[in-house]
């Protein structure tokens, strides 16, 4: 039986799943392991589930045991992997693509809706119990006959445009090839993201982290979008700029915001905590028991298919 590191707690039914298949070591009390215990921990392993939480850098994967031949990610995305630094290594990454794409995809429109319509406001007036009906009162936008630019058109893109047309949104997008007409579904296609932004209402920011789109959204590149956007990210937090969002919205340049994710997680810019036009969630993307249960299964799927077969179709690297 192959024995196996799980870096953080699952659902109880993935664990059990995995204790099935391996000799897998569990993390019982949800510990955020340093990557000096995390190699530590790795010995004698076969192979470590890790999660977006966990730092696998360079120096971490050339310290792991010569016993490790995958790392099996608990995400869709790998940005917290070094690939290089484990391909020059022979150790297989993987993710879990594919399984969370309508939970995120909801979460994305969530944060549109809640930026639209000033959501945040809305609560703090709640919770202090001093807010008076007025004809006036919390005006937002309404999302009927806007123009919402996805950056990234992949799967999760496609669900969330898919989403917004209900609410009568008009669907844009920039992806690196433009898609066919069958899979556009009547959406316009940009081949710049200034193209893009510059007809961005509302920009839902849907594409991967990679060295390219790093602070895509910067100083430079708000002024694209019409005075008075919306933007919302649920991808990751590396794409925006803080300091140069902050002082767009300041200026009022840029309506209102939206995070699921961001920089630093989870220590969120002090800049943020006052604003008003600005609505945050903790990274709850994928926060729904059929897609996490889903995600860790595939998890263990893939290790399983690596021992079996010595490759996996959600190999990355």
């Amino acid at each position: 039986m192959k024995k196996i590191l799980i870096t953080r707690k699952l659902l109880k039914l993935s664990e059990d799943k995995a204790l099935k298949i391996f000799d897998a070591k569990l993390n019982s009390i949800d510990e955020l392991y340093s990557q000096t215990k995390l190699i530590e921990l790795s010995k004698g392993c076969d192979g470590i589930l890790t999660s977006i939480t966990d730092k696998i850098d360079e120096e971490t994967i050339n310290k792991l045991p010569n016993t490790v031949k995958i790392i099996s990610n608990f995400a869709v995305g790998f940005g917290n992997i070094d690939l290089k630094a484990a391909k020059k290594r022979s150790i297989i990454i993987t993710n879990t693509p594919d399984v969370l794409t309508d939970a995120t995809a909801e979460i994305a429109m969530l944060l549109i809706l809640g930026a639209a319509r000033r959501a945040s406001e809305g609560i703090e007036y709640v919770k202090k119990n001093n807010w008076k009906w007025s004809a006036d009162f919390l005006i937002g936008k309404q999302l009927t006959g806007r123009r919402l630019g996805i950056l990234g058109m992949g799967r999760i893109g496609k669900v969330i445009a898919k989403l917004a047309r209900a609410f009568g949104m008009i669907i844009h997008y920039h992806n690196r090839s433009k898609l066919s007409s069958e899979l556009e579904m009547g959406a316009t296609y940009h081949d710049s993201i200034k193209s893009l932004f510059s007809v961005s209402d509302v920009l839902s920011i849907n594409c991967p982290a990679t060295k390219e789109t790093e602070n895509i959204i910067n100083a430079k590149t708000l002024e694209y979008f019409p005075k008075g956007a919306i933007i919302t990210n649920s991808a990751r937090g590396d794409m925006i700029d803080d300091e140069a969002m902050i002082n767009a919205l300041n200026r009022r340049k840029i309506y209102a915001l939206g995070l699921d994710v961001y920089k630093g997680e989870p220590n969120l810019n002090p800049g943020y905590l006052n604003m008003k036009d600005v609505f945050i969630l903790p990274h709850i993307g994928s926060a729904t028991k059929e897609t996490r249960t889903a995600m860790a299964n595939l998890a263990i799927d893939n290790l399983d298919e690596f021992f079996k077969t010595g490759n996996c179709k959600n190999k990355v690297n």
